[in-house]
């Protein structure tokens, strides 16, 4: 990924939360984004033997101070999870944290004892991952419908499959499509600036129920705004915010989830720990997305596909290219990927229809892909002039202003994991399957269609109402 994007959209997340300071991590890399200052740990003994090590480290090492170092939560939270200060969060800058790193390594002999991980970063969850999503939304004429088109069938409200989308909410005026007859929720709130002009991924949950109604028309979707700061949220309030919403709507079926961070290690995210073990409990299934970073690093919470515990309880997707043949170019993989479905220009709904929406385009183009790859990606095409150069300073040319009225092209794994959650709805309503776990596994077992990602030969979930798209190669240093 180009720096200068990354830090652009670094820069509009730390906006989004301006009561947190954040950094770039791990300590010298930009791998996540994380809460400076701030160390979690499970509720109870471990909490406190965090906090004792932690403030006995610093008062022996040179140029470490334990005057921070406190509790900054209540000492129950139904996460499971504790907020421990351990350092100014005003000090130093984005490339990392000396006091949360310090901390880190304070408690690994006592993690070496136990033999699992006792505490970590506060890691920041979005649904642009690194922050820098697959690509920006595209106008899309209404003329030519959806990609994926509405599949035949109706909806019966006593076998309708339930579906909670954890994302940023529902554009106000979503209503006025029949394809979201049956879609319900949290407003996005705020969705344009000033000028009138889209807030950045607004729309982006009205996008995925739109997609998630076409493949499967039987269903009642409910579309939370859990992630309305910039597509972004603290990994310890995003495990509260988790049992929020189950609490308030019950378990679904399914869960879609279109956002999560890697943290550099092979044993999940300690903020969501006890919202997955409920889960576990449970009969529905969670299918989340693997993520933009074009890594094969396990992504959370996707990655705990991978993990014994979960195997049937997360399906995770990666996405495809546009003719359906090959891994996006932004598209995570690895074995801890279950599955990949189409996530290259679809088309959806973005907005409802009762007026056009500009937008003005807020990153810089690449002259070629930022991945390496060498077919018209989403990087490169379509173009749009940005309103920052590739230095990160303002230029004198004009931003493109484009119009929405109603549907866009967007891509990103962010759209292959409602693609493959409905088709896991329509499985359970075509071969009345009432559990979801089952209709995973099943969909899986009876898929006969297959692509090549980074090498690997993997399962393809394609609906049958999705058409593909031609796949243009560059000339080489194009």
């Amino acid at each position: 990924m180009a720096p200068q994007r990354f830090h652009e959209q670094f820069d509009q997340i730390q906006r989004s939360l301006p009561d947190v300071s954040l950094a770039l991590g791990p300590d010298d890399a930009a791998e996540f984004i994380y809460e400076k200052g701030v160390v979690l740990a499970r509720d109870g003994e471990e909490a406190r033997l965090v906090e004792d090590t932690v403030r006995t480290h610093f008062t022996e090492a040179t140029g470490l101070t334990a005057d921070h170092v406190q509790r900054v939560s209540p000492e129950t939270n139904r996460s499971g999870i504790t907020r421990i200060q351990v350092g100014d969060p005003g000090h130093g800058d984005r490339r990392g944290d000396r006091a949360v790193a310090h901390a880190l390594r304070s408690m690994r002999a006592h993690e070496g004892r136990a033999g699992r991980r006792l505490v970590s970063r506060n890691h920041v969850v979005s649904i642009a991952v690194n922050s820098c999503p697959g690509d920006e939304p595209v106008p899309a004429p209404l003329t030519q419908g959806t990609n994926p088109a509405a599949a035949e069938g109706g909806y019966d409200a006593d076998t309708a499959v339930g579906v909670l989308v954890i994302d940023n909410g529902l554009t106000h005026d979503h209503g006025m499509v029949p394809l979201l007859a049956h879609v319900q929720g949290d407003l996005h709130g705020t969705e344009t600036d000033q000028q009138g002009n889209l807030l950045q991924y607004v729309g982006h949950g009205t996008f995925i129920a739109g997609l998630l109604a076409a493949v499967a028309p039987n269903t009642d979707i409910t579309v939370r705004n859990t992630l309305t700061d910039a597509g972004a949220i603290l990994e310890d309030q995003f495990g509260e915010r988790l049992f929020d919403a189950v609490d308030e709507h019950g378990w679904p079926d399914i869960i879609s989830l279109s956002a999560g961070t890697s943290n550099g290690r092979v044993d999940g995210l300690l903020g969501v720990e006890g919202f997955m073990q409920e889960l576990r409990g449970q009969r529905t299934l969670m299918v989340a997305a693997a993520g933009n970073n074009s890594s094969a690093t396990p992504f959370w919470p996707a990655a705990y596909a991978s993990l014994p515990d979960f195997s049937d309880v997360v399906l995770s997707v990666g996405a495809l290219r546009g003719d359906g043949e090959f891994g996006a170019c932004f598209s995570n993989h690895g074995g801890w990927v279950n599955a990949y479905a189409p996530g290259e220009r679809l088309t959806s709904t973005l907005t409802g229809f009762d007026a056009p929406v500009p937008y003005v385009y807020q990153h810089s183009t690449y002259d070629a892909c930022r991945f390496g790859f060498t077919y018209a990606c989403t990087c490169q095409y379509p173009r749009h002039t940005g309103v920052l150069s590739e230095a990160g300073t303002p230029t004198a040319v004009k931003a493109d202003q484009v119009m929405f009225e109603g549907y866009a092209h967007w891509s990103g794994t962010s759209f292959s994991a409602p693609v493959a959650a409905g088709l896991v709805a329509a499985y359970m309503t075509a071969n009345k399957e009432s559990d979801p776990r089952a209709a995973g596994k099943q969909l899986l077992a009876a898929n006969t269609e297959f692509a090549e990602v980074r090498g690997a030969h993997v399962p393809a979930l394609l609906p049958p109402s999705w058409r593909p798209g031609t796949v243009v190669q560059l000339a080489p240093g194009a």
